[in-house]
């Protein structure tokens, strides 16, 4: 009689567990990672919601004049009466920081929305015409960006009287650049689909397939660029207002706030400095936030790697 032969199962059960174990291991990563992501985009929504209601209606409620001076109550630490504290000549610094970050906010969004509108524009012409055209404005394009946007900015706004008008310029002037090289790459790589070249087949004129197909196709992309250039431009704003370019001396903003407060930071002061920094970081990072869950959208083959 022939003996039995022995089977081991010992590399199939090895196998088994190792697939299992890392099955197991990889999606909870994955639900970990999403779970992440969804509760910074909530955080970052909620922050800019709170940002925005507080702009809109504090100083409405508020019913008290920001540029109120009362020099008894001069630099008066964070309390009940002034959240905030009060600056070096009484003013309560919560109204104050409201009214810039208000101010900024309107700057950036403003200046955001002017250099989209030109950067789309300029890289659209670029793409959809394709050659010697494209080469002109792209390189005419390199030559801008290699001035640095700070030193441009000054340039601008020294020409004019300090306001707001002037930064808008200044910002959407130079920062139209990144938003047209992206704008232009979208167009070169949607003048390769089949419903475009179906379009020239058919007849269609430049004109007509750009406004049909083309400038459609990269909205989604100037509007993002538009979304991470609102808080550039508020630190280019607060940049040009730090250096006394910006906005009047007068005025609110949150880099004026900062350039007032620097003698009260050196007397050991910190809350007039702190406040209004914080409240040019905070929004940066809520804004950061959901522009980062915007490009996932944008971008499914990203998202999927990050899920894995």
């Amino acid at each position: 009689m022939a003996e039995p032969r022995a089977t081991s199962t010992t590399p199939v059960t090895a196998v088994t567990t190792a697939t299992s174990t890392a099955e197991v291991g990889w999606r909870p990563a994955g639900r970990t990672r999403r779970s992440t992501r969804t509760l910074r985009v909530r955080t970052s929504a909620l922050v800019t919601a709170v940002i925005v209601l507080a702009v809109l209606t504090v100083p409405p409620l508020a019913q008290l004049d920001q540029q109120a001076v009362d020099l008894s109550a001069r630099l008066r630490p964070p309390s009940w009466a002034h959240p905030f504290g009060t600056d070096d000549v009484g003013r309560d610094l919560l109204l104050r920081c409201v009214y810039g970050l208000r101010v900024s906010l309107l700057v950036g969004l403003v200046a955001a929305l002017v250099a989209t509108v030109i950067g789309t524009a300029v890289g659209a012409a670029a793409g959809a015409l394709g050659g010697w055209t494209d080469r002109v404005v792209m390189r005419a394009v390199d030559t801008l960006s290699s001035i640095p946007h700070l030193l441009l900015g000054i340039f601008i706004v020294a020409m004019f009287r300090p306001g707001a008008w002037p930064v808008v310029v200044s910002v959407a002037v130079t920062h139209w650049l990144s938003t047209a090289r992206i704008v232009r790459a979208e167009v070169l790589s949607l003048r390769g689909r089949p419903y475009v070249d179906a379009a020239v087949s058919g007849g269609a004129s430049r004109w007509r397939v750009a406004v049909r197909h083309l400038v459609p196709g990269v909205l989604p992309q100037a509007g993002l660029a538009a979304v991470l250039m609102i808080p550039h431009a508020m630190w280019h704003e607060s940049a040009l207002s730090f250096l006394g370019l910006g906005l009047p001396a007068h005025q609110a903003s949150l880099g004026n706030l900062v350039q007032s407060a620097r003698g009260s930071l050196l007397a050991g002061d910190w809350w007039p400095t702190l406040f209004p920094g914080l409240l040019l970081i905070v929004p940066t990072l809520a804004i950061a936030g959901l522009a980062g869950a915007w490009r996932e959208r944008l971008n499914p083959r990203r998202r999927s790697e990050l899920t894995l």
